[in-house]
Order: structure tokens, then C-alpha cells, then sequence
């Protein structure tokens, strides 16, 4: 039975057709990477899959393994890929820059930080005009602490429960998701704030986010006002008033979380929340990791869906398509505080990474990247949305742009989390049906869909269908 049903899986789900061939896999056979995995690399970093997965080449949003099978990869490397793998564009100017100058540290003028600074900045509006260049979200977001405290004088930083601002020793006492937390003294001066989840949270309804797709909650607000949203500033003011001095440093958020599950808030929650931390001093970080670089479709940077200025902005992950880079952009002012003494960072800013990020620029434009994740988002949340329907254990369908998450939950009145192992099953299915997809959530209950943002409404449909099929075939398991 089981066999009948995987053979009408695989014809069900037309992979769209490609005509990339990649190369020959010519290192050593399976087993033995597995060894080498098991012996020599650190067991902290764990993989995915029960049968974790040998990639050997990748082309667009296409993803190659070392038999030659193709995958429809929608998590990007964890939402880095952002312009496609290997994209020609950015593929060629790093192999000129390759051959002309890999390195000679910021100490030195190069052309291509400053062309880079110039165009990065002029995507960002006044006054986030001065940038510091590093090489990792956790890194930049480190910095943006480290301004804000030396800018304010003051020492205190706000964040949401299920945040995700990095790993470092400094950013986990901001990042707020248990599974990332270890046994020894972190965040000192770090607070958490209630996480305003219209899906989750005690308050939500059917009109509060900016997204296509709303969630199942009644709401009986009337025109212009939103009760969830009331409430979560309520519980903003009481972090306010209860667990932080008078002045303080500022507060970081993400336009949209990423590692929690592609959670949205109400749509004037942020504004009203900035307007809150600037009366007591502090400065607004936006976390644009993961929401930069057009990916929510509507605009540029995710903190413009909000309708605010930031000020201090940290970008990585698809600001490189891959190559390690990443960047603090802020006022003059406030960069100017790092400048009382030395800051220096080795590899930020290297003639390499500065092109590679330049390149990826371009392809967004040329590419018309931005353009591409609003109507194929858009396409691909609302036909999510029909399995939500559909399906009890699909509990919401949220995001904007390609930026997408679907919460998996027992029911939906109950809203609690689909069990692990239920999960896991559904989520091999659609790998082994050829599509890789991420997770997320504080219970790993959320699928994360962020692919390369060239995919198209052809991808969206054979990854739908596989989906529909892996959630069919869980009913078949269940009953």
C-alpha cells in the first residue's frame, strides 16, 4: 500500500523542468563524509534530515546532491540565498575581484567599500547614511547594542520573547528562544517583552497584519481600531514602567521574526513602540537579517511595511547571497560615539566582500527581485492558505512577500503545537518528494518558506502540490 501511495506522489508533483546539468561529484562517498561529520566537526552543528542531505552544486533556486537529484530549495540557506545560487551576475564580478585584490583591510582606501557604502546607503533613507561593514548577522547586531549603549549612555536593551538576533555571548541575552540558550551567565542588561503574536498571542484577529492572509481568529474591532494591538502596547508600557530604569539604551525587532516562525505583529505595533522607546532615551534597532534586500515584496527594507525610520539598521544573510558579510548602517551621531576610541574589525569591508555585495545589489534590480517576491509571495501565501482550509492541522499562513511561515498545530481551536514527530514526517515527505523547506517556532511547529528570491509561480505550484500530498498522506498515517 505504502508503495502504491509514493508512486502516485511522484507523478502527482511535476518537478518544473530545468536545463542546468551539474558537474560529476568527484570527493569521497557518503559514509565517509558522514565519518569525517561525526569525528572532526563540532557536534553543536546538527543537520537536518534523518538521512542528512550531501549537496554538491547549486543553481538558482535549485539545489544539486551528490547523486545528481534535484531539490526546489525554499529555505535558502536559512534565508541567505537571496539572488540564487550561483548567480552569473555575482558569480563573475567575484571571480575578476578574485584575481585583482582579496584583501587589504579597511586601513587602506580600495575602491570598492566606498562604491559599495555609497550604493548601499543610497537605498536607505535619511539620515541612515554611515555603515560598518562585519561579517555576521550576530556580529552587526553585537555593534548596533554596543552603539546604542555608547551613543545613549544608557544600558538597558529591549527585546520580543522569540526574537532571534544572533549567537554570540552578547546578542543571546536579546535572543529569546530557549533552544538557543545555554548554562552560563548571558544578558546582563538584555530584557524580554511579551511577543505581540496576533496567532498565538492571547490577543489577535482576523485584520491585524500586514499579510494577504489574516489568521482564523474572530475580530470585532470596527474600522481604524485594533483591540490585539492595544493590548500589546499595554503590556510594552508595563515592561516599561516595571523592568528597566527611566533611560534606556533602546529596543531591537525584527519587521518580521524569522527564526520564530515568520511571526507578524499588529500593523501599528512597532510605530507606536519606537515612539515609546525614544521618550525614554533609547534608540530603535531594526533587525533587517532576514527581511532586507526586498524579500517582503512591498518594499526594500522590512522596517518601511511598518511605516518607520529606525536608527540603526543591522543587514546580513541576503546581503551576500552567501559570501559572509554583513553591515550596521545608522546616523552620523550615533556612529560617531564608536569613534571616541578604536573599533576595528579585520575582514569587514574586504575588497571581496564589498563587490560581492555591489553584485547582489545589481541582480535585485536587474533581476527585478523585489517585484518577483510581492507577486510570487503573494501567489504562493494564498494558495497556502486553501491547505489551511483544508486541513485542521494547518493552524495559520502568515508573512508578506517570500517571506512565509505555516504553523502546524493539533486543531485550531486549541492552537497547540503539532506534536514532533508528526512534523518530522510530513516535513522528509516533501524532501523526499523534492522540496527542502526550513523550520521554526519555539516548538520547531512552524515550516519556514524563504526561498531564493528568483523562484517562480511554476516552483509555487509543484511545491504546493508536494505539500498538499505530505499532508494528505499524514491523514492516511493518523487515521
Amino acid at each position: 500500500r505504502q508503495q502504491k501511495w509514493k508512486s502516485s506522489v511522484s507523478t502527482q508533483a511535476k518537478m518544473p523542468p530545468c536545463d542546468f546539468v551539474p558537474e560529476k561529484y568527484e570527493s569521497y562517498p557518503y559514509e565517509h563524509m558522514q565519518k569525517i561529520r561525526e569525528q572532526n566537526i563540532s557536534p553543536s552543528l546538527r543537520m537536518y534530515y534523518k538521512k542528512p542531505l550531501l549537496l554538491h552544486q547549486g543553481h538558482m533556486q535549485w539545489l544539486f546532491d551528490y547523486k545528481g537529484q534535484r531539490y526546489l530549495d525554499l529555505f535558502a540557506g536559512i534565508v541567505t540565498v537571496s539572488v540564487g545560487h550561483c548567480h552569473p551576475k555575482v558569480t563573475m564580478a567575484t571571480q575578476k575581484q578574485l584575481a585583482r585584490l582579496w584583501h587589504t583591510t579597511n586601513i587602506y582606501m580600495h575602491p570598492s567599500i566606498q562604491e559599495y557604502a555609497e550604493k548601499l546607503t543610497s537605498l536607505l533613507p535619511d539620515p541612515l547614511k554611515v555603515v560598518y561593514l562585519t561579517n555576521s548577522g550576530s556580529e552587526a547586531n553585537d555593534l548596533a547594542m554596543f552603539m546604542a549603549r555608547l551613543y545613549t549612555r544608557n544600558f538597558d536593551i529591549i527585546s520580543f520573547r522569540g526574537a532571534y538576533h544572533g549567537g554570540s555571548p552578547y546578542t543571546l541575552g536579546l535572543t529569546s528562544i530557549g533552544l538557543y540558550k545555554h548554562g552560563v551567565a548571558n544578558g546582563f542588561g538584555c530584557l524580554t517583552t511579551m511577543l505581540p503574536d496576533v496567532f498565538r498571542g492571547p490577543w489577535g484577529g482576523s485584520h491585524c497584519r500586514d499579510s494577504p492572509v489574516q489568521t482564523v481568529r474572530k475580530c470585532s474591532c470596527s474600522e481604524g481600531v485594533c483591540h490585539a494591538n492595544d493590548q500589546y502596547i499595554e503590556q510594552f508600557k508595563d515592561t516599561l514602567n516595571t523592568s528597566v530604569p527611566k533611560t534606556i539604551a533602546g529596543f531591537i525587532a525584527e519587521p518580521i521574526q524569522g527564526v520564530n516562525g515568520a511571526v507578524q505583529y499588529p500593523r501599528s505595533f512597532l510605530k507606536e513602540a519606537y515612539r515609546l522607546v525614544r521618550e525614554r532615551g533609547g534608540v530603535c534597532i531594526s533587525d533587517e537579517v532576514q527581511t532586507g534586500f526586498g524579500r517582503t515584496g512591498s518594499h526594500f527594507w522590512g522596517f518601511q511595511t511598518h511605516d518607520i525610520v529606525p536608527d540603526i539598521v543591522t543587514l546580513a544573510k541576503g546581503i551576500g547571497n552567501g559570501f559572509p558579510m554583513a553591515a550596521v548602517v545608522t546616523t552620523k551621531e550615533i556612529a560617531s560615539s564608536l569613534a571616541q576610541n578604536l573599533h576595528f574589525n579585520t575582514f569587514g569591508g574586504s575588497p571581496l566582500a564589498c563587490v560581492v555585495g555591489a553584485a547582489v545589489l545589481d541582480a535585485i534590480e536587474e533581476d527585478g527581485l523585489q517585484k518577483n517576491s510581492e507577486d510570487v509571495g503573494t501567489y504562493m501565501l494564498l494558495e497556502l492558505a486553501k491547505l489551511r482550509d483544508k486541513f485542521e492541522i494547518v493552524g495559520d499562513v502568515r508573512g508578506k512577500g517570500l517571506m512565509i511561515g505555516v504553523e502546524m498545530v493539533r486543531d485550531k481551536d486549541s492552537r497547540h503545537p503539532l506534536p514532533a514527530e508528526e512534523i518530522n514526517q510530513i516535513w522528509e515527505d516533501c524532501k523526499d518528494m523534492g522540496v527542502l523547506i526550513g523550520r521554526g517556532g519555539l516548538y520547531s511547529q512552524t515550516f519556514r518558506i524563504k526561498p531564493p528570491m528568483c523562484i517562480t509561480k511554476k516552483d509555487v505550484d509543484f511545491a504546493v502540490e508536494v505539500f498538499h500530498s505530505a499532508l494528505q498522506r499524514h491523514m492516511e498515517r493518523t487515521a
